[in-house]
């Protein structure tokens, strides 16, 4: 990731022009710039306290470590701070990455410390003409990152619907280990979706001459988006925690059986164990001690004693809990 900067010409044109420079002092036939720095690169602080031409505190919020989605109208420009998903391959843990924008009439200064997915869409359509001001920058930017999200929260909710297909006591180990990490990356979106929708509709209600009519209804149709996406995650997390339950039940109702098993075989050998105890006492009187059938005898009892018993718990349908 690096810096550069792209130059709406009075002829129409769009230019690339020096990062630095730009930030310094924005070309004099331009009529709207918009600047993309590198937040890690140590000169991006540097520009921007020297020829930034912001509030010191929006300097700070551009540059720091840890964001949470926000737009604020500050003197003549706005802060925004959005979120969207990670370039697939890109080091770090977070799937979500921050950008932030501070935009003001005629130029937009835009900082990431990562790469953020559709942001090279965004750069192309202001090549190609489509971006004219900073509303359009920001809006087609607010409807790139809901198009990029949508799929991320579908394939969530496509996990939980296969995990309600397939509770099964043979897969409950897998399963739960599917749930748990869903319902775990639900809670973490759900932490930047929600607040997106928010800054959305503030940044559409500000009074500001870069945003016209087309644009804020762009703003209000991509935090619409994010409000449905919340609620989707939301609507995961509640799916999640039940099947989490049902396979809680699951697993309790297997040992249930199989101590009732373990039961039922120990009711079984218990008489059985009482005859051939009694008969193994080293005691006289036992009946039969010097017959030669009585061996055989007693098996056979044994044996009558234990089907009698096994019947009985089957009539009384024990074996189906």
């Amino acid at each position: 990731m690096n810096h550069w900067a792209l130059a709406l010409c009075a002829d129409g044109q769009v230019r690339s022009v020096d990062p630095g420079a730009a930030c310094a002092q924005p070309p004099a036939e331009a009529a709207f710039v918009w600047i993309h720095l590198d937040g890690n690169a140590p000169e991006t602080l540097q520009w921007l306290q020297a020829h930034g031409g912001m509030p010191q505190t929006v300097v700070y919020a551009l540059t720091a470590v840890e964001t949470r989605p926000r737009s604020e109208g500050i003197a003549h420009g706005a802060l925004i701070n959005l979120r969207g998903p990670a370039v697939e391959g890109d080091d770090g843990d977070d799937r979500f990455v921050s950008i932030r924008v501070w935009v003001e009439q005629g130029r937009a200064v835009s900082v990431s410390l990562h790469r953020i997915d559709g942001l090279d869409v965004l750069r192309e359509q202001m090549e190609h003409g489509e971006i004219r001001d900073p509303g359009d920058l920001i809006s087609h930017l607010a409807l790139i990152i809901t198009k990029r999200v949508d799929p991320v929260i579908a394939e969530l909710g496509d996990l939980v619907d296969d995990c309600e297909v397939v509770l099964e006591p043979k897969r409950a180990f897998e399963t739960r280990r599917r749930i748990a990490e869903a319902r775990a990356d639900a809670i973490g979106y759900r932490r930047f979706v929600a607040p997106q929708r928010e800054a959305l509709v503030n940044l559409a209600a500000l009074g500001v001459p870069w945003l016209d009519d087309d644009d804020r209804v762009h703003l209000r149709e991509a935090a619409d988006r994010f409000a449905r996406m919340a609620e989707e995650l939301e609507a995961v997390r509640e799916r999640a925690a039940l099947i989490h339950e049902q396979l809680t039940d699951l697993r309790s109702e297997q040992i249930e059986n199989r101590a009732l098993l373990l039961s039922i075989v120990a009711l079984i050998f218990l008489p059985l164990t009482f005859i051939t105890g009694l008969l193994g006492m080293n005691v006289e009187g036992i009946p039969g001690s010097h017959a030669p059938w009585a061996f055989d005898a007693v098996c056979a009892l044994c044996l009558i004693l234990a089907l009698a018993i096994a019947a009985w718990f089957a009539a009384a349908r024990w074996f189906k809990g």
